[in-house]
């Protein structure tokens, strides 16, 4: 352990971020000190001190308790977002990738390319502004707008897989497409795609972050981070704690996940691996 700490810092500290990002947001209930949608007029716009650890907001609010049910809020989206993407990627790249032929050429062509022509987050914010704001309608928005690059991914891992000696074999023993797929093909390709799903919850953050800053995404008042960030705008001078900590609290998340999926990358590849040592 100790060598794979000094050959690899920042996956440390991504998985120290991460530790602590996850910690806060499963033990909010515990961990906050006061209701994080009270409101406490008489005391707004009050800076850190050691009543309230991160200040107040506009209407009184414990910014570190809002923080920390904002932690639970973007740990719950990212999963959620993450787990509907690949479960879509897997079925629709899987499919163009095995099959190949007329399915590949309809599926890519007018599934896959379609999808990834546009800007994930700009198909987001279509999605979310056309449902409406709420938990469900915000991991469908993110996971119709993201769920192409994990198919893209896995249909290229497939066709690359598909023509090995062991799938061969399975085949001319009479194994079935599906016993050949999840028992040969789905174990060999994972590796890649659960490095991309690593990275992918960082991105997820982000555009959830991004769109309840724009008012799309959880409504209020429960306590999202960009949500938070946009309540903040109006007192950007006069109180910069209310933008200073949730822009810390989104970076940390970010890098957590983007250090750990790195590292994991490193950790799964057999070259990366002998090159580092490990």
């Amino acid at each position: 352990m100790r060598i794979f700490v000094r050959r690899q810092p920042l996956a440390a500290i991504g998985f120290v971020l991460l530790a602590g990002f996850v910690f806060c947001g499963l033990a909010a209930p515990w961990l906050a000190p006061y209701n994080p949608s009270a409101i406490d007029l008489l005391h707004r716009l009050q800076g850190p001190s050691a009543a309230h650890w991160a200040g107040t907001d506009e209407l009184g609010r414990d910014t570190f308790s809002r923080l920390l049910y904002g932690a639970r809020i973007s740990l719950a989206v990212s999963v959620t977002v993450v787990a509907v993407s690949l479960a879509l990627g897997l079925a629709v790249g899987g499919l163009a990738g095995y099959l190949g032929g007329w399915v590949d050429t309809v599926l890519t062509t007018f599934a896959m390319n379609t999808f990834l022509a546009l800007p994930g987050i700009l198909l987001a914010i279509a999605f979310a502004a056309f449902l409406g704001p709420g938990f469900a309608n915000l991991v469908l928005a993110l996971a119709i707008g993201g769920w192409a690059g994990y198919a893209r991914l896995v249909r290229a891992q497939v066709m690359t897989v598909r023509e090995r000696e062991y799938v061969d074999a399975a085949r001319a023993l009479g194994a079935s497409g599906p016993r050949i797929f999840f028992r040969h093909i789905l174990p060999n390709i994972i590796q890649p795609v659960l490095v991309q799903a690593t990275i992918g919850m960082a991105g997820v953050i982000l555009a959830e972050a991004t769109l309840s800053f724009l008012g799309l995404g959880i409504p209020a008042p429960a306590p999202s981070w960009g949500s938070m960030l946009n309540n903040a705008r109006l007192h950007l001078f006069d109180s910069p704690h209310l933008v200073l900590f949730p822009a810390l609290a989104i970076a940390a998340a970010v890098l957590g996940f983007n250090f750990l999926g790195d590292a994991l990358r490193d950790q799964l590849d057999p070259r990366t691996r002998l090159e580092l040592g490990l």
